[in-house]
């Protein structure tokens, strides 16, 4: 049975209920116990923004809180992960994810491959990404093409409540390590779940809009800035598909040549960086792969390549919008000619 919960929740119940199903389920991060036996407003946390806030009462053996070593107790949770444990490390921003590089990048991703598939390592780390919380240039970063560099390493980016409950749900039973990213400006954001336990594929992209004449691919917060777009959009005539990634590592290619098949014009947006990123990566893999579909160049709407800005003013400069996607439309969109 659905009912409307915030994501904030739908993370929160997924790992309630996957803690209560398998004993080998344990979380471990810093403050995510809740501050249990702390005075004041200390015994309200649950993690940075109060994602675990509740689970340390019924799992008092399976909520650890760590100290400020992200390389410490990562690491730890790869070497339980290897023993049969299933751990979810909270990160509390993706930012802090480099203090534990070597743990992600030359051990968890690489021992499935390196014992010859004898081993492997279920490992989830979920942490905050994005900016929009005023958080400055060392709390706002996305990284997410860092991470689907790495080969070893699943990536997602859930972007609905429903999406965040079944696709951690799948993250925790993964035998992979999976780098879990929560778009910190989606956790007010109130959905339809429901109530059982249940899944959402890695791998496999959502078409949250159908449209004919032109294809938006996103993942993350991205994709309601592309469906205020493509609403807009359709008031002048221009018939918007827009597609939700969901994961960035295993990428759903099949899906993204079928829309731009369709539609012949693509726009990618992406919050990240532009040099290297989830945006470039599509570009090119429609230009090798679908170029004979084209009808019109395609156009990338991205973060610049600066650090996120502290100011107000600049930082809301700084994120993609829905104009700033508007425009990218009408440069490749006749809406006289569109199919």
């Amino acid at each position: 049975m659905a009912r409307k919960i915030s994501y904030q929740q739908a993370i929160n119940e997924a790992l309630a209920q996957e803690m209560r199903r398998d004993q080998s389920v344990f979380i471990i991060g810093q403050d995510v116990s809740g501050g249990t036996g702390s005075p004041g407003e200390q015994d309200a946390w649950g993690g940075v923004l109060g994602v675990t806030k509740g689970l340390y009462p019924e799992f008092p053996d399976r909520v650890l809180d760590a100290p400020l070593s992200e390389v410490g107790y990562v690491g730890m949770a790869v070497g339980a992960a290897t023993r049969g444990m299933r751990p979810v490390c909270e990160l509390m921003f993706v930012d802090f994810i480099g203090c534990c590089l070597d743990q992600l990048l030359n051990q968890a991703a690489k021992f499935r491959y390196m014992f010859g598939g004898k081993t492997t390592t279920p490992l989830v780390v979920r942490a905050m990404y994005g900016a929009g919380l005023r958080a400055a240039a060392q709390h706002s970063q996305m990284l997410t093409s860092m991470w689907t560099h790495i080969p070893g390493l699943k990536v997602v980016c859930p972007a609905t409540p429903y999406d965040a409950k079944g696709m951690l749900i799948q993250a925790i039973r993964d035998n992979d390590p999976v780098i879990f990213l929560e778009h910190k400006m989606l956790y007010s954001l109130q959905g339809e779940v429901p109530e059982e336990l249940y899944t959402v594929p890695f791998g496999e992209a959502n078409f949250v809009r159908e449209g004919r004449d032109v294809t938006l691919v996103t993942y993350g917060r991205m994709v309601h800035i592309a469906l205020e777009a493509a609403a807009n959009l359709a008031r002048q005539g221009i018939d918007c598909e827009v597609l939700d990634l969901r994961t960035t590592s295993p990428l759903d290619e099949d899906s993204i040549l079928e829309s731009v098949e369709k539609t012949g014009r693509l726009v990618v947006i992406d919050e990240s960086n532009p040099r290297c990123s989830i945006a470039t990566d599509i570009s090119a893999l429609v230009a090798q792969q679908g170029f004979s579909f084209l009808r019109a160049p395609i156009e990338m709407v991205t973060a610049p390549h600066t650090p996120v800005p502290f100011s107000d003013a600049l930082e809301d400069l700084y994120i993609p919008n829905a104009a700033k996607i508007e425009a990218a439309v009408l440069k490749i969109a006749d809406k006289r000619n569109a199919a």
